[in-house]
């Protein structure tokens, strides 16, 4: 499966499957977190960004100091992103406008019209 070719059922069947199988799909990488949260959150390697191979959703994570509840949230990440995606796309109806709709755009075509040619130079004789 490409990654251009899944289609809103490819990722319904991905969101249904059990976390732990998810995680084995999943290529995860440990960082340093930056920003705030003092000098436990410089030193330890407790970010977490987890990539789906076959999809190739990427998501980080850097909310709990834990590394171990910060693969769980990712995990739950890419659940939700399946999710997301799962949703079928909407049917699109042809409309055509009505006649009453057609009859007013006319009208106001032709009022526009009207003012424009009215904006020309006025000839003095």
């Amino acid at each position: 499966m490409e990654k251009s070719d899944l289609t809103y059922r490819d990722y319904a069947r991905l969101a249904r499957l059990p976390l732990d199988e998810l995680a084995a799909g999943c290529e995860a990488q440990a960082f340093h977190a930056s920003g705030p949260g003092g000098q436990c959150m410089n030193t330890t390697d407790s970010a977490v960004r987890m990539m789906h191979r076959a999809t190739g959703i990427t998501v980080t994570s850097r909310e709990s100091r834990s590394q171990y509840r910060n693969r769980q949230l990712c995990l739950q990440k890419i659940r939700a992103e399946l999710e997301r995606r799962a949703v079928p796309p909407k049917v699109r109806h042809a409309t055509r406008p009505s006649r009453a709709a057609r009859a007013r755009r006319m009208d106001e075509k032709s009022r526009r019209g009207q003012i424009k040619r009215l904006r020309g130079r006025v000839d003095e004789d």
